[in-house]
């Protein structure tokens, strides 16, 4: 059993040395953990642009963590803001709605300001890494993604087995990773690449 663990905390639980980078990505979610952390590696001089990316869950009416802020993106920029990260070093995508969405949707954003992403820090939450570093990996296959990993609702590579709530979200998120991928590979096995703006027409 202890193996088997192993396995699938290895594949959920991502983390990567902290290198310089373009930009950091922030994922939307209503962890506030997440663009706390991503102001810690802002002062700390590990890229220059922060970009959060969400509007709300796709099927929820709104973004409810606090009825001040409409999106997510409005929610994270206040944090970062009042963490000493300044406005015009934040970007601005509050249009996604799911992960995919936010990683198809950053690119469209550093496409339009004319970044050419090599290397990005993405700031996401320990158990949702693998699946949000393959969604950034897809929309951005020239660039080298690192994952900086944030513990949110008391679930790290250690303790996740040992609830039930760990158990459910760890494992659902190995499910994703290969029911939300299938269209993906399909299209590329098939040959038929989009643009960004194609698929986003289409979702």
């Amino acid at each position: 059993m202890n193996k088997i663990l192993e396995i699938y905390t290895d594949f959920i639980f991502l983390e990567d040395p902290m290198e310089p980078a373009d930009l950091i990505f922030v994922p939307g979610s209503e962890e506030e953990a997440l663009p706390i952390q991503a102001a810690k590696l802002w002062h700390q001089g590990y890229a220059p642009i922060v970009l959060p990316s969400g509007k709300y869950a796709k099927y929820s009416e709104g973004f409810s963590k606090d009825p001040a802020f409409e999106t997510e993106w409005a929610y994270f920029s206040d944090i970062l803001q009042r963490h000493q990260v300044p406005k015009e070093r934040i970007w601005k995508e509050d249009q996604a709605t799911f992960t995919y969405e936010n990683a198809l949707r950053s690119r469209q954003v550093t496409d339009q300001k004319g970044l050419q992403v090599k290397k990005a820090i993405l700031c996401c939450q320990a158990y949702h890494a693998r699946r949000a570093s393959l969604y950034y990996q897809v929309c951005f296959p020239e660039a080298k993604i690192l994952v900086c990993p944030v513990e949110t609702k008391g679930i790290n590579r250690d303790n996740w087995h040992q609830s039930a709530r760990g158990i459910k979200l760890v494992l659902a998120e190995i499910t994703h990773c290969g029911t939300q991928f299938e269209e993906i590979l399909t299209e590329i096995k098939e040959g038929c690449p989009h643009t960004v703006e194609e698929i986003l027409k289409d979702l």
